[in-house]
């Protein structure tokens, strides 16, 4: 009943993390079954303290309920709580860093986990650390690749090509021009050659008078 009563005395308290413990990190989202390593460092160094270590389930409210993990004594060594499994779970210290180890996690151990120290009379915990077990975790996404856009390419129409009556309408037209100019040239130059046949004939019989 004791200890209910204190639990609920730390509701209001752990709203305002202290600076004066630093946990680290604040989040951690890991896979099922691995380990993992809660740090909160003292900035003071006192020759004797207590560390207390509680997990609340939910976000952190008036209403949200903490649990008591462990707790680490300078003189008793790590004092567990009733229902926690000793066998996962390890407290202790290392210079001015007081660790919380748990092996094996699975989604039920997700929570906010908080360091907590208690004075004369004020209570003074960390910011808390943020774990998340999941059994898989997500896959990063891949950027996506920005598609060149092509260049349009301007084609002229092609040329209708007549069909096969136009084509030998246009091949008969021609070849009839080339003959008519053809006989033109003949005519032209027979034409010339009568007169000057004829101019010949004019001097000769002028010759022979």
């Amino acid at each position: 009943m004791q200890l209910r009563l204190w639990l609920l005395a730390t509701q209001l308290a752990v709203l305002h993390g202290s600076s004066a413990l630093q946990q680290t990190p604040a989040s951690l989202k890991i896979q099922t079954n691995r380990m993992v390593m809660l740090s909160c460092e003292a900035r003071t160094s006192p020759t004797s303290m207590r560390i207390y270590w509680l997990r609340q389930r939910q976000a952190p409210s008036v209403d949200s309920h903490h649990e008591f993990l462990a707790l680490w004594d300078s003189a008793k060594g790590t004092v567990y709580g009733e229902e926690v499994e000793q066998e996962k779970l390890t407290a202790f210290r290392d210079a001015n860093r007081f660790i919380l180890n748990l092996t094996s996690v699975k989604p039920e151990d997700s929570g906010v986990y908080f360091c907590m120290t208690i004075g004369n009379p004020e209570l003074t915990f960390g910011k808390g650390t943020r774990l998340s077990v999941v059994d898989v975790l997500p896959t990063t996404a891949q950027p996506t690749k920005k598609s060149t856009p092509k260049k349009k390419v301007c084609r002229f129409p092609n040329p209708v090509t007549p069909k096969g009556l136009s084509c030998s309408r246009l091949t008969l037209g021609l070849l009839a021009a080339g003959g008519l100019v053809l006989l033109a040239s003949v005519s032209a130059a027979l034409h010339l050659h009568c007169q000057q046949r004829r101019a010949r004939l004019r001097l000769l019989k002028q010759f022979y008078k």
